[in-house]
């Protein structure tokens, strides 16, 4: 058996060792101490970013669901602070949910998956704050620690004790940001303020009249002066938090 073979055959014990031969050469205490080293690795990572998902589940069906993390995907990155990243993603692609896990999981995977996103995120260093004046004129854009989402369930306030269900039609967003002291804040839009963070998301450097004609658009319902005044007020309150900024270009 050639070295790489040898390297195969031991990762794939160490994987699944219920399910993959035994790498011959290598004392069975030695092999246990490898499994748990790895696998306790992996699990403390993934219970780290998504502390609610794990509060959901009893201890053996959490590490249940970790193991087949652990054996069936297979990440793309050797980092180990984008493990929770991949975490997400075998959630969204490879896994096939049970009767135990609530409807709301991925949904809520995604949201704690944004927080440490945002939270490990490096801000560019070509942006800066704005005050009110600049709003009218200036090129704006989300701050490189913002994310926007959209979920079917209340994501900020489950808990053990709270397992929402889903109300049709209705929605809830979110903008994600770090503050002055980079922590990590999220604040709840409602739907107008979402839409303009969506604009200026999609349209990156637009200026505050072209975002409220794109708005415009979409609500003709509101005039274009009305959306201007309303989202000069907004933006201004955007960018106290550091969620909207403009760019040296």
């Amino acid at each position: 058996m050639s070295f790489v073979e040898t390297q195969q055959a031991f990762m794939a014990y160490i994987r699944d060792p219920d399910n993959q031969p035994a790498p011959s050469g290598i004392e069975s205490r030695r092999l246990k101490i490898y499994q748990e080293l790895f696998f306790n690795n992996i699990e403390g990572f993934v219970s780290s970013a998504f502390p609610v998902l794990k509060s959901l589940y009893p201890a053996t069906q959490w590490l249940a669901l970790v193991r087949q993390f652990f054996v069936k995907h297979h990440c793309k990155s050797p980092y180990f602070l984008e493990i929770s990243q991949e975490f997400l993603l075998f959630l969204q692609g490879e896994y096939e949910p049970t009767a135990t896990d609530p409807e709301f999981m991925l949904e809520l995977a995604h949201y704690e998956w944004l927080e440490l996103d945002v939270a490990t995120t490096v801000e560019s260093q070509d942006e800066y704050s704005l005050d009110a004046d600049a709003l009218r004129h200036a090129n704006l854009y989300l701050a490189s620690t913002t994310r926007i989402a959209h979920y079917q369930y209340p994501v900020h306030q489950i808990s053990e004790t709270f397992k929402p269900d889903k109300v049709e039609g209705q929605t809830f967003s979110f903008a994600l940001y770090r503050d002055d002291e980079d922590d990590v804040q999220f604040i709840a839009l409602n739907p107008m303020t979402a839409l303009m963070l969506s604009v200026i998301e999609s349209n990156g450097g637009a200026q505050l009249y072209e975002i409220t004609t794109d708005i415009a658009k979409q609500v003709p319902q509101f005039s274009q002066e009305q959306l201007f005044q309303g989202a000069l007020h907004t933006l201004g309150e955007l960018a106290k938090l550091g969620i909207i900024k403009t760019k040296n270009l």
